[in-house]
């Protein structure tokens, strides 16, 4: 017991939260401004059933996430003990095989047809504190800030056959990704920057890049041919790109 304030030593003050590293990830809904009204509520029951549907897929359990929801997707704090790989390898796959069960249900073979349900994914693993409107700390302004990207924008713009574009950070690039563990492949995600409010963010898009994309750290050799973002099959079984 702290004598001069009455608190036990180690426990945070009231006004200062918990700070702990936790895994995030954050998904946006492509053009969710452009939908009318019902279309975006119709959207958003969409995608959180397609969330919850990947979550259980994976082997996550989305009731013991903090969800701050942000009207066009939304922002998740995972609780300790996730398995990077599961998460890295198997979430994105589930969640792009969930948009594509929504969408064959929100595209019926006559009109009128619901717009197709299209995402961008960031995953992350950094401090997040409690704070009193939402997470706060480096964490969720890392991950927001990769979500927003320029390139992440344009690669789901470019996989016109794709509802899902993933992003990771750093962190989880240099310790999940080139585990290898899960079938994921080092090779399969190239690096991407952009300067934001004055500060340069890094990511690790998955698919292949175009020539005119900015590369954060250039890799030597031939350019590489573009691949379907998710090439990964279930747990991380990976399935040979059409030529």
């Amino acid at each position: 017991m702290d004598e001069r304030n009455g608190m036990i030593a180690g426990e945070p003050r009231p006004d200062e939260g918990r700070l702990g590293y936790h895994f995030l990830a954050a998904v946006d809904i492509e053009g969710f401004s452009r939908l009318h009204t019902l279309e975006q509520v119709r959207t958003q029951r969409a995608l959180s059933v397609a969330l919850d549907a990947a979550a259980h897929a994976a082997g996550l359990d989305r009731h013991r996430w903090t969800i701050q929801v942000t009207g066009d997707g939304e922002l998740a704090v995972l609780p300790p003990g996730i398995d990077g790989p599961r998460l890295v390898a198997d979430y994105p796959h589930e969640l792009a095989d969930a948009l594509a069960a929504v969408n064959r249900t929100r595209h019926p073979a006559s009109p009128p047809s619901a717009p197709r349900l299209r995402v961008r994914l960031a995953l992350h693993h950094g401090p997040v504190a409690d704070g009193h409107l939402g997470p706060a700390g480096s964490g969720p302004i890392v991950i927001s800030r990769l979500l927003d990207l320029d390139p992440l924008r344009a690669e789901l713009s470019r996989q016109e056959d794709e509802d899902l574009a993933l992003i990771v950070s750093p962190a989880l690039y240099d310790d999940v990704v080139r585990s290898r563990f899960r079938g994921l492949d080092p090779e399969g995600f190239y690096p991407v920057e952009q300067m934001v409010k004055g500060v340069r963010h890094l990511g690790y898009i998955r698919g292949g890049r175009e020539p005119s994309a900015p590369a954060a750290r250039p890799r030597a050799g031939p350019p590489r041919t573009p691949v379907p973002l998710f090439s990964l099959g279930r747990r991380g079984r990976t399935i040979p790109a059409p030529q």
